[in-house]
């Protein structure tokens, strides 16, 4: 094999390689993210609140080779601006915080989808983890006043709380439920790269 046909070979592979470690790593801006959820109350109306204590990794490139999201949410900073609602929801008829303080998800893989991404990891509540599929959408960069590169990822997926151990309900008198099994989870989450 000549010299040339060896550096066209080598060349060829590092070019295919490229983007297993292209990958930026990104900090989370929690001044500008969020961590909420919507849940059905009484059939009539849709109970909304966030945590305000998380955390996350994440090391993104846009083709979704080496991308890496994870996350974990403190779960007794959750916050539906109902003081008594709040602690019911941290006993143990909800969260049982005291034994599982926190929740948390770990990507295994990140796909380009028809609109934007699809992410697949592993979601952890109450000691119970199962495999979830999410949408993820994602905008930038962009480079902010004082030079920050800035991206935006979006995930909107749904999971049923009785699976993850929150059993606790009230059946109404029309045959309803107080609280509703299907929870809306939503991470709206602004990121500076890091070096």
């Amino acid at each position: 094999m000549s010299n040339c046909t060896k550096m066209l070979m080598i060349g060829a592979l590092l070019w295919f390689l490229t983007p297993v470690f292209a990958a930026d790593n990104y900090k989370i801006d929690q001044s500008h993210s969020n961590v909420q959820f919507s849940i059905k109350h009484m059939v009539l109306s849709t109970t909304r609140g966030n945590f305000g204590k998380y955390s996350g990794n994440i090391k993104w490139d846009p083709s979704g080779n080496g991308a890496e999201i994870s996350g974990v949410v403190t779960v007794d900073s959750i916050d539906t601006r109902d003081s008594k609602r709040d602690e019911h929801l941290r006993s143990a008829d909800f969260f049982d915080s005291a034994k599982f303080p926190e929740m948390s998800f770990v990507s295994k893989s990140i796909k380009k989808a028809r609109s934007g991404y699809l992410m697949t990891g592993i979601f952890s509540l109450r000691g119970i983890s199962k495999e979830v599929a999410i949408p993820l959408t994602v905008a930038g960069p962009v480079k902010d006043p004082w030079g920050n590169q800035r991206m935006n990822f979006n995930a909107q997926f749904k999971i049923n709380r009785q699976v993850y151990g929150m059993n606790w309900n009230k059946v109404l008198d029309n045959g309803g439920l107080t609280v509703g099994n299907d929870v809306t989870i939503e991470l709206d989450i602004e990121a500076i790269k890091v070096d």
